[in-house]
């Protein structure tokens, strides 16, 4: 009998936008939630960026606007590669193997490419951040970054291709838990004798959300969440009764903010003072005091004070919030994608954020020591911005697998004929 197709209208834009911020898309697109908490915190950051560094890019650089023009150069870079990879199926990541490395995935490579620059920041690395001695940063021509940056990126990848293909073993306790951690060892070895202890906690807290997620027992998970927080406090330990080291005059600092404000805790200090000077609305855009050389090199580490000084509690808020709306929405994400390969990926980069958020906002508060920690899309570092929106790029190629139906099927509308022969 013949059957009448019916094409499927699609709704219009206005009503696709509504079912997007509803989370009812069902049509292949991004998650325009996501992208638009991306975009308002990459704005927000550069305008804020550009206010905190004017006075200490002016005295050191000569031009008030040096640090903005290379972060939006970077941001501007960092969007075509967010565009390309949100649009880029990130299953290419496992499927695609070079001729010459017919063994190896994009996954696996990317894994050595991460451990190759760790180990050449330890015999090539620079001090230019200025974080005490501490060689985290690698020169290479005119491009200056830090190799942690890219090996979070890596790290996710790597250990999300190989969960998903071990899925079989993550229950047991070699496949599960001491496989990730010979592969996480020496990334974060690497990274702790720069010294790092930031990037070895953050390191250390993505791959722990990703062994978790990726299936490993439960009671497993508890062993070596204990192994792991007993081993970082007495990392924390012996560093701090290391006398002069960074991390006893950064704990020390932490305990007594205000007892030494001329040398180790001026930083600290000042931070206090800023984000206290913001009231409720703030001093207003542009007109923080802390950043006329007060609060040394506001544009990195220490923005989110000069954003509590100019926008006062309700702008603070208001970022905080975005912040984590877009955690929520990444989750999400990961929540609703159809494969593990997807999942995984997803909640690396959301935990990567989220994490790194926190602990940025505590040490400014100085709820926790210093841990030199940026604050994500807002902080000052081209490479840092590239690698984060690359990786929310990934996110949203992986949010329009959640939406996709399981049918491609047009609809197809019974003739009169075949409803009356049922109905008998």
């Amino acid at each position: 009998m013949a059957q009448k197709q019916i094409k499927k209208k699609k709704p219009g834009i206005i009503k696709t936008i509504g079912r997007a911020f509803l989370g009812d898309v069902r049509y292949g697109e991004i998650s325009l939630p996501f992208f638009s908490y991306v975009m308002v915190l990459i704005v927000v950051g550069i305008v804020m960026m550009s206010s905190a560094s004017y006075v200490w890019a002016n005295e050191k650089e000569g031009d008030g606007l040096y640090y903005a023009k290379k972060q939006i150069a970077s941001a501007l870079i960092g969007f075509f590669i967010m565009i390309f990879l949100a649009g880029m199926d990130y299953h290419n990541f496992k499927k695609i193997k070079f001729p010459f490395l017919r063994k190896f995935n994009i996954a696996g490579i990317l894994y050595a490419v991460g451990l190759i620059l760790l180990v050449l920041v330890r015999f090539m690395g620079s001090d230019e951040g200025g974080s005490m001695e501490a060689r985290r940063w690698l020169v290479l021509g005119p491009i200056n970054f830090q190799p942690s940056e890219v090996t979070k990126f890596t790290l996710v990848i790597y250990f999300a291709y190989r969960m998903e293909k071990k899925a079989e073993e993550m229950n047991t306790f070699k496949g599960g838990i001491l496989t990730y951690v010979a592969l996480l060892a020496p990334y974060a070895l690497l990274i702790v004798i720069q010294p790092h202890i930031s990037g070895f906690i953050l390191i250390c807290v993505i791959a722990a959300s990703l062994i978790i997620c990726g299936g490993a027992n439960k009671w497993q998970i508890i062993l070596l969440a204990v192994v792991g927080i007993v081993g970082i406090v007495w990392l924390i330990n012996w560093q701090a009764g290391v006398e002069g080291s960074y991390v006893a005059v950064r704990i020390k600092s932490w305990k007594t903010p205000f007892d030494d404000v001329l040398n180790d805790t001026w930083q600290t200090a000042h931070s206090l003072i800023a984000i206290g000077s913001g009231g409720l609305f703030g001093l207003g855009l542009g007109n923080s005091r802390q950043k006329y050389l007060y609060l040394p090199e506001a544009q990195n580490d220490f923005i989110f004070p000069i954003v509590c000084e100019e926008l006062g509690f309700i702008g603070a808020f208001a970022i905080i919030l975005v912040f984590f709306l877009l955690i929520v929405e990444g989750y999400s994400i990961a929540a609703r994608c159809q494969d593990k390969f997807g999942m995984l990926i997803a909640v690396g980069f959301t935990t990567h954020i989220g994490i790194q958020s926190i602990l940025n906002l505590a040490v400014v508060s100085n709820t926790i020591p210093n841990t030199g920690i940026s604050l994500p899309f807002f902080s000052y570092g081209g490479t840092a911005l590239i690698m984060q929106m690359a990786e929310m790029g990934i996110i949203l190629n992986i949010s329009r697998k959640r939406y996709y139906p399981e049918e491609d099927e047009e609809p197809i509308e019974k003739n009169v004929d075949e409803k009356a022969l049922e109905n008998a």
